[in-house]
This record gives structure tokens, C-alpha cells and sequence, in this order.
């Protein structure tokens, strides 16, 4: 066994004390569908609903090791991972000043008070993450305090790695397929360092987000490069930069294993899991689950571990995963319609609706011309042929329209 796997080990003996081992459970719902044996790694049910509570654990429990005086802690995140750093120092009894953007929303900041209570102090500052960082580490050179990075650590990427310590022994056996979202890399870094040293048979698949593929860039380039624009939508794994320590670890991933998910379609994965499962997913936590439509040839009659590495989902955000679900499985489009301003003109076109088609939106923008006006109409049916069907009796009405469901400009500013 390798010195990386018996460093996993002991971080998952020191993890009892803080919360039992996170379930392993067989979804029925899942191996039928795909004709396999899938089994998901319920890391959205640890103390603070993500697996970054283990890196952060780990790390304050080796530094404090190496430096038991070590009784101060800082650390930048607008989410798991300040949830994680802050149950942690309550657990030690440091003190423990987490810097988060002022755009973090306040359900984020008020859980990581309550994990952290007296021990912590929350400093907003910065509109964007990096302003926030860089605060965040001058603020600790200035006081003499350690910091604690979200991925890019060797004791972090240990912390991680318990995960696959906890698959392996609750299996009983090697699965043929681990799914692992990647972010900053750390999860991945650890949960492969040990399974590829304990269970050689096992095979590997890595899911980022499309807007935020980071791990394809640096296997492209050979090595970490920051990615120009990303999207925020999947917040827990969207990041710009893959850490360089967990990419060293990762040198091995070849483009092939790597899959990407539409941030829409991600949306249509965490409304099944609620609705058919019951089973609460922030958007990074439901990335290997995603994928699986994609894998269903190659993974049909094997056994494969989703790891659902996150449940902080803040439900005012549901309306919004609701309507990319939509959008994505076309059952609602938004349309800017040329409406000729003449009696009946408006008849004419809701008598073109269907008995599932209903108006979402609808809303005059202006008078392009004295003879007509400009709509905007946002339609939700039950079945996407019926836009099929729509368009082609505007189009023998006469109507101009524009579908403006993909166009991302228009959409922003207005739907």
C-alpha cells in the first residue's frame, strides 16, 4: 500500500470523531433505468452537506500536529468550503475568520455562523472571489494566522481521499466505475490516489461543468491554465484554475475520461433526484449522475459509484433550475412576435395554442411601427413537438417572430 493510501486511512479513522461514514446506497431508480448496478456516495449528507468538511478537518488536524500552537485559521469561499473550515474550528476550539464576496447570499453566510458559531468571525468583502482571496491572504500574512486553501493543498486532497477509504469498505469489493465531479480538483485527486492503490481494477470517468471545464484545459495544456470565462451556475464546481497539486496527482486523466454537462441539463438531473428520489442536490452535486445517459453502453451490468459530493441547494434558487430544465428539454421558448396592431390579430394567434400550451410571459416592449407592436411571449407546453406545430401556423399566418430562448444576450435582459 502506498504512503498516499495509509495517509487516507488514518484521515478516515481520525473523521469518526467527528460524523459517521456518509452512506453508501444502491439507487434502484438508477440501476433499472440503466440496466446496471449503481450506487451513490452520499456526500451531501456529512454535518455540512458537502465532502469539503473532510479536507478542511484534515488539514487543520495535521497543521496542528506539525504546529500544535496553531490557533488561528483563515480561509476564503462563498460556500462548502467555509461550512467546512468553520464545523472544524468549533470541533478544535480556534478561532477562525472566513472571508466570503459581499454578493454571497445570506442563507450561505447564516449556515456557516451556525457551524461555526463563537468561534468564528465572517468578513464580507470583495464583489468577486478574487478580490475576496486576495483579502483574505493578506489578512492572514498580516496576523500571523494559516491559511486553508479549498483544493490546492497536500493535507486537503488526504481529506478527500477518505472518501474512497469509505467506498471500498462499504462495496465490499472494487466497483468497475467511480464518477467523480471535478472543481478544483482536490476530490478527484484524493479519491483516485487511493482507489488506484488499493482497488487497480477500477475505472474512472471526471465530470465538469461546461462553463467551467477546467480540468480539460490543463489536460489540453499539460498543465493548469486559467480558463477566460466560466460560468457560475454549478458555483461548486465552477472554477477557473484546476489546483496545481491535484492536477500532479491527476497527470495520468487523458481527455477521453472527461465528460462535460450543460449547466441546463444538470437542472433536468436535480429535478428528477427531488421529485422521483427525494434527494436534495446542489447542482455540483448532481454532476455524476448527470453524465450517467451518456456512459449507459459502456456501464450496462457493472457496478458504479456516483459520488454526489454536495446538498447545498438554497430553494429560492428552484424557480431558476426549473426554467433552464424547461429551456433544455424544450419545453418552454420565449419568443419576441411582430403582432400586427388590428382587431382580431391577437385572436388569431392564441387560437394557434394547443390545450398544453400555456403563456408564461407576455409582456408588449414597444411600437416598432405604427401598424405593429413587438411582443415578447414565453410559452410552456408538455411535449416539444408542439413548438413544431406553432411555428409552423405562424409561419402560414404570416407572423414574424424571433425564438430567443438560446440567445444569451437578449435573454439576460429580458426574461
Amino acid at each position: 500500500m502506498t504512503q498516499f493510501a495509509l495517509e487516507a486511512l488514518a484521515a478516515a479513522r481520525a473523521l469518526r470523531s467527528l460524523f459517521p461514514a456518509t452512506p453508501l446506497q444502491r439507487n434502484d431508480h438508477l440501476s433499472k433505468r440503466f440496466d446496471a448496478d449503481i450506487w451513490l456516495k452520499r456526500e451531501d449528507l456529512t454535518p455540512v452537506r458537502s465532502y469539503k468538511i473532510r479536507g478542511a478537518f484534515t488539514a487543520m488536524r495535521k497543521l496542528r500536529e506539525r504546529e500544535p500552537g496553531a490557533a488561528h485559521f483563515v480561509c476564503a469561499s462563498a460556500g462548502n468550503h467555509a461550512q467546512g473550515v468553520a464545523f472544524a474550528c468549533r470541533h478544535f476550539g480556534v478561532k477562525g475568520t472566513i472571508f466570503m464576496p459581499v454578493t454571497t447570499p445570506q442563507q450561505k453566510i447564516d449556515k456557516t455562523k451556525t457551524f461555526g458559531g463563537d468561534a468564528i468571525e465572517v468578513v464580507l468583502t470583495g464583489d468577486y472571489f478574487d478580490q475576496t482571496l486576495a483579502a483574505s491572504q493578506a489578512y492572514c500574512a498580516e496576523v500571523g494566522a494559516y491559511f486553508l486553501a479549498p483544493f490546492d493543498d497536500p493535507d486537503v486532497i488526504e481529506g478527500q481521499a477518505s472518501v474512497g477509504v469509505e467506498i471500498l469498505d462499504q462495496l465490499t469489493r472494487a466497483p468497475d466505475l467511480v464518477i467523480l465531479p471535478v472543481g478544483g480538483g482536490g476530490l478527484a485527486a484524493g479519491v483516485t490516489g487511493y482507489l488506484r492503490a488499493t482497488a487497480p481494477g477500477a475505472v474512472f470517468r471526471f465530470v465538469e461543468p461546461l462553463g467551467g471545464a477546467s480540468l480539460t484545459a490543463a489536460v489540453a495544456a499539460r498543465e493548469p491554465v486559467t480558463l477566460k470565462h466560466i460560468n457560475s451556475f454549478v458555483d461548486g464546481a465552477a472554477v477557473a484554475r484546476i489546483g496545481a497539486t491535484p492536477f500532479r496527482a491527476l497527470d495520468w486523466v487523458t481527455p477521453e475520461m472527461i465528460l462535460r454537462a450543460p449547466e441546463d441539463r444538470i437542472c433536468v438531473t436535480m429535478l428528477e433526484m427531488l421529485n422521483v428520489e427525494g434527494i436534495v442536490l446542489e447542482p455540483a452535486g448532481a454532476l455524476s449522475i448527470d453524465v450517467l445517459p451518456e456512459l449507459a453502453e459502456t456501464i450496462r451490468g457493472k457496478t458504479v459509484v456516483c459520488v454526489t459530493s454536495g446538498g447545498n441547494f438554497d430553494f429560492e434558487r428552484l424557480p431558476e433550475v426549473k426554467e433552464r430544465a424547461q429551456r433544455y428539454s424544450g419545453l418552454k421558448k420565449y419568443f419576441i412576435l411582430r403582432m400586427p396592431q388590428r382587431p382580431g390579430a391577437l385572436r388569431e394567434f392564441l387560437q394557434m395554442l394547443g390545450p398544453d400550451d400555456d403563456i408564461a410571459r407576455f409582456e408588449y416592449l414597444k411600437k416598432s411601427a405604427r401598424n405593429f407592436g413587438s411582443v415578447l411571449i414565453g410559452i410552456e407546453t408538455k411535449q416539444a413537438a408542439s413548438f413544431t406545430r406553432l411555428t409552423d401556423q405562424l409561419d402560414a399566418a404570416g407572423f414574424t417572430y424571433r425564438d430567443i430562448t438560446e440567445d444569451e444576450a437578449l435573454a439576460e435582459f429580458l426574461i
